[in-house]
């Protein structure tokens, strides 16, 4: 990884991140499932999802690389790691919250080493 978008370059940190956005919105629906009272669980099992999945696609970066298509609402890059940890991590409280701790635990190691490696793509969008 030798330049800024390295991420947009390695298909293998690529296709971890696409598994992390699909798990984090996995999570979120968990979590909804698990915590909602019955009449309410099915809209929130659905609607919590897509809400998180508009927002991540959404909200981007111009000129990012790694998401592919711009998104309708060009944000700026400190926003959008925010948005990015928020969906990460807040996977791992969903889990967390909804009885599954060592789930969350797991997920926490992993979205921390993500991260990690990643680091690159931080220091580009706060740099945006």
């Amino acid at each position: 990884m030798n330049h800024p978008l390295a991420l947009a370059d390695n298909g293998a940190l690529l296709a971890v991140r696409f598994l992390l956005e699909i798990t984090s919105v996995v999570c979120v629906g968990i979590w909804a499932w698990r915590r909602t009272p019955t009449p309410w669980r099915w809209l929130l099992v659905i609607a919590l999802p897509v809400l998180v999945g508009w927002a991540w696609g959404t909200f981007t970066v111009p000129n990012d690389p790694s998401r592919g298509e711009n998104g309708d609402v060009r944000t700026p890059g400190p926003l959008r790691l925010l948005l990015e940890l928020a969906v990460f991590f807040g996977a791992v409280a969903a889990l967390h919250l909804a009885g599954l701790r060592r789930a969350a635990r797991w997920l926490l190691v992993i979205m921390i080493a993500y991260q990690i490696l990643t680091y690159d793509r931080i220091g580009w969008l706060l740099g945006r």
